[in-house]
This record gives C-alpha cells, structure tokens and sequence, in this order.
C-alpha cells in the first residue's frame, strides 16, 4: 500500500509524512489551486526517502520535464485531460494518469479509458468529481471495485480522512492519495489527522 501525502507547502508537514510512515511527497504546480507551490520553493524542501510526485494540469510536456528536473521529481502526475501521446513524451514509467471514474456512465466505458492509458503510464489515480482535484468529495461510483482491470497499479483520491479511509481501503487500491481530508487549511496539514489516518491504513494490512 502506496501512501501519498498530495498538496504540500512546508518542511514541518513533509517532515511529519515522513516521520508518520508516507512513502510519497506530492507537490501541486498548477497555479490556480489553492495549493500551488512555486517550483524554487518545493525544490527547496527536503523529502528524505520520500519519492517526490509533481501535480500538472497545464504544461506541456517540456515545461513538465523541466520541473522535473528542477524539484528532483520522481514521478509526474497528470491530472487534466493529456492524451496517451502526452504521456509517452513525459515518459510513460514517470507517469500517474489521473482518470474520473464519474464521468462514466458505465464500468466499461471506464475500462476502456484504463486499457487505452495503460500502456503509457506507471499508476493510475482515480479521483473525485469530474474534473480537478482537492473538493473534499469522495468518488461515486458504486461499480469501482467490481471487476475492473487496471493492469497497473492504482491510487485512489478524493476526501480521504480518517473517517472515509476505511471505505476507501474496502474498493482494493494500491495506494491512497491524502490532501484535504488531511488538512487544518488548505496547504496546511494536520498531523494529527494525519497519524489517524495512517493507522488505519497500517492497520488493515496487518
């Protein structure tokens, strides 16, 4: 189970991820979120073992690329509407495809968007709403964990806190996005939610 902490701003909250057991550090550069960081400043923190994940929602793939240097990225997670192409030119084993699974009528329509960005992406993350990220909202979507097939590992997002987490952990990701179910404000987290979160989740793999 991939643990990762979206929407950081500061060096006590990644340290407090890392300390708490997060295996993942992600960072948002999409300017018009309420959680942007500017590339200098998150090039400044320091995540230790944690893999550091860019948020993009805009950029072309050379700007993306550039960051990625810049902030020592690891992975590029992108969330907007980038097609498999887009994909190839980050570099598909870099690459978290962020899908909405309710802009789907139907399981299948889903599953066909899954088989077409497979092989050009490492994870997949499923978020909430139909677009963006970061609403507090959890997925609807009833027919998520019946019979899909991902054929890469996948992330699950949207409003996960330590009140939702458990629900979330019963569709069967591989690993769960935290952000604002996790937050006292927005950029802000909170360690004590945090560190209940994290127990859950450490305690359903046991």
């Amino acid at each position: 189970m991939r643990i990762k902490v979206c929407g950081l701003t500061r060096q006590e909250d990644v340290n407090a991820c890392r300390e708490l057991g997060a295996h993942w550090a992600g960072f948002i550069f999409h300017p018009d979120s309420r959680r942007y960081i500017a590339p200098e400043r998150a090039a400044s923190l320091e995540t230790g073992s944690l893999l550091r994940v860019g948020v993009f929602v805009r950029q072309d793939p050379e700007e993306i690329l550039a960051i990625m240097e810049a902030c020592r990225l690891d992975l590029a997670q992108l969330h907007g509407d980038q097609d498999p192409d887009f994909c190839r030119r980050v570099g598909p084993e870099r690459v978290l495809k962020v899908l909405w699974p309710q802009r789907y009528e139907w399981k299948e329509d889903l599953q066909q968007e899954l088989d077409r960005y497979a092989p050009c992406c490492a994870w997949f993350l499923l978020d909430a709403g139909l677009s963006g990220g970061g609403h507090g909202t959890r997925i609807q979507a009833p027919w998520l964990g019946e019979g899909l097939r991902f054929r890469r590992p996948w992330i699950l997002a949207g409003g996960l806190g330590p009140e939702s987490i458990g629900a979330g952990l019963a569709l069967g990701p591989d690993g769960v996005d935290l952000n604002s179910g996790v937050e006292s404000a927005p950029g802000i987290k909170d360690r004590q939610a945090m560190a209940q979160t994290l127990s859950t989740i450490e305690g359903d793999a046991e």
